[in-house]
């Protein structure tokens, strides 16, 4: 696999890393200058750790799965993205709409408020069920908060990240990433040409619905616990499993469940921040995980898409 990442790499992508795990054997590999133990954003994966939460809190009967949240909107569908809420990203980065970047400058070093943001996909007309929404998420990080006293961030490190045993998974605390990472370069469809580097960025316009900090090591260890019955119960991931058709922010359809995407036979999720990508996925026995970090987003080049294609399919090969 070492020939994909370095495929990946001569595409265009800066820097590229994976692990691969098989029937206990462990493989890493980088290309460009990382190294594959970097820390970096993950994006969207966050959701699969506040699903996990937010079905610890079903289990203990704080909350139940069709427990409204807003308006007809539940615990279920905002986890499986029918609820019909708007995103708010156009909406925090208007600029986006006009072809410009402005707004990922002007927000640099923001602090959004959750409830701003909630407030700004509440109010926006609503779109079909089965539409990616990360305002959702924000809502069920307030449901969190609410229930449990603690803050959502607090709450999801106790109960599923240390549970899970991770040691290098965390929220940020700050604009910066602490510890060994690599620059994160956005190119926004070529609206920054060169990209530009956003490793220091206020993630708080994603909060628990995309900001977590963690290592491909971390992520594959987190979803084999997951899988493997260690962070909720069977019935909880028998319920994350239920999937239905959601349209991705790509245009892409995706089989979504509770927080969890399958992809063939595999289970996970992706994600994707300014500058920073992650592919996640597992076999459902646990023989074979994958999981696969770059530091670009938002290329237009078709050649880097056939070269994440193939190593994709090589690692998934069972």
């Amino acid at each position: 696999m070492k020939a994909e990442l370095e495929a990946i790499h001569r595409a265009g992508v800066p820097g590229v890393w994976a692990e691969v795990r098989e029937n206990g054997e462990v493989w890493r590999g980088a290309a460009g200058d990382v190294t594959p133990d970097v820390r970096h954003r993950i994006g969207s994966v966050t959701k699969t750790f506040t699903a996990a939460a937010i079905m610890q809190l079903v289990e203990r009967g704080k909350i139940g799965l069709d427990t409204p949240v807003h308006g007809d909107a539940t615990v279920r569908t905002l986890l499986n993205m029918t609820s019909g809420l708007a995103d708010y990203r156009f909406l925090a980065f208007p600029s986006l709409l006009e072809g410009s970047s402005q707004s990922l400058e002007d927000n640099q070093f923001r602090h959004f408020y959750p409830r701003e943001l909630i407030k700004l996909g509440v109010d926006a007309p609503a779109v079909p069920p089965g539409t990616y929404s990360n305002t959702g998420y924000l809502l069920l990080g307030r449901l969190i908060e609410k229930v449990t006293g603690m803050t959502a961030e607090r709450w999801i490190t106790r109960h599923v990240i240390e549970r899970a045993g991770l040691h290098n998974t965390m929220f940020p605390t700050g604009t910066r990433i602490e510890g060994p990472h690599p620059p994160m370069y956005e190119a926004l469809f070529g609206l920054l040409d060169p990209p530009r580097d956003y490793s220091v960025y206020d993630m708080s316009w994603v909060g628990v619905s995309a900001s977590l900090i963690s290592t491909v090591e971390d992520l594959n260890l987190f979803f084999s616990a997951l899988l493997d019955g260690k962070v909720v119960s069977r019935k909880s991931l028998a319920e994350m499993q239920k999937t239905r058709p959601v349209v991705a922010f790509d245009g892409s359809t995706v089989e979504y469940g509770l927080g969890l995407h399958r992809h063939g036979e595999f289970w996970g999720h992706d994600g994707s921040v300014w500058g920073a990508g992650t592919w996640s996925f597992h076999s459902a026995d646990g023989r074979r995980q994958v999981t696969l970090a770059v530091n670009l987003q938002r290329w237009h080049d078709p050649a880097i898409d056939e070269a994440l294609k193939a190593f994709q399919l090589k690692a998934t090969q069972l």
